[in-house]
């Protein structure tokens, strides 16, 4: 029986891979946070490995704060860049796999076709830049790795897109939202699902996952507002009339096509799984 560690737990997306578990028996899941595990300390790392002979870890702490990273550049890079890093070289050394969770933000979002695995990255925001540095410590600290860049993830756990726009269309009435950057939402069951499977492929590389089919925040926005049936209006805005310190990427639609041949998948549609998430929050 293989034994996972998961960090960052309390996390969205470790929430979720707790719900999916249940569908893998042969996987012994261990879950840790910041106060069992820091993982920028590596003597802490080295200790958790040996005790617990790990065989995989699925690191799924990360400085998300897309627009606080502009001024804790160096908060970010610990946590989003050196702490890979670490996790990266203990797992070399354990003779075990290393699964990091990536982002869209790796690109700048200049292209107007969907971004392949082997496209050079280029990030324009602080967030990214620390996000891609975690990337390549990976890269060059083993082979054993997975690196799944994934946008727009939401689940019915923690802080997301999906649960703040349900709580301002309740509490206001009218939204007004971003429709010129354009991506496609991904329910973090559903990446948590496909990171098992490629696990128990034994799968190595760089890959991209989210749902199916594209949107843009303010489409995005007006189905939550649809599915959960809150009488809002909801109104398209432009970037530049809704500044935040962070440059986004305006075109981040991820080419999935190495995924679904990899582990011969057929991907939900976002929206679809958006009815599932608002499903469970009512």
């Amino acid at each position: 029986m293989k034994n996972i560690l998961i960090t960052g737990s309390n996390g969205q997306l470790g929430h979720e891979i707790s719900q999916v578990a249940k569908n893998y028996p042969q996987f012994n899941f261990i879950f840790t946070d910041v106060e069992e595990l820091d993982i920028t300390n590596k003597n802490e790392v080295e200790s958790l490995f040996e005790n617990k002979n790990i065989d995989c870890v699925i690191n799924c702490a990360a400085f998300t704060a897309v627009d606080k990273a502009e001024d804790s550049y160096e908060k970010a890079t610990e946590l989003n860049a050196k702490a890979p890093g670490i996790l990266a070289e203990v797992t070399k050394n354990n003779n075990a796999k290393i699964v990091q969770i990536s982002t869209d933000f790796v690109f700048d979002g200049n292209n107007n076709i969907p971004y392949k695995e082997d496209e050079l990255p280029n990030p324009a925001s602080a967030y990214g830049k620390t996000k891609f540095a975690g990337e390549k410590e990976i890269i060059n600290a083993t082979k054993d790795y997975i690196i799944i860049r994934t946008a727009w993830l939401y689940s019915s756990h923690g802080h997301n897109f999906v649960k703040s726009m349900r709580k301002y269309a309740n509490e206001r009435g009218v939204l007004n939202v971003v429709f010129d950057q354009v991506g496609t939402p991904t329910y973090a069951y559903d990446l948590a699902e496909v990171i098992l499977k490629l696990i128990d492929k034994n799968a190595r590389g760089i890959f991209h996952f989210t749902n199916e089919g594209v949107a843009s925040w303010f489409d995005f926005a007006k189905a939550i507002v649809d599915i959960s049936a809150i009488d809002c209006e909801v109104n398209p805005l432009h970037t530049e009339e809704f500044p935040l310190p962070a440059q986004r990427p305006q075109f981040s639609v991820l080419d999935k096509t190495k995924i679904k041949k990899t582990l011969s998948i057929k991907i939900p549609y976002w929206r679809d799984s958006l009815v599932e998430c608002i499903n469970k929050l009512k």
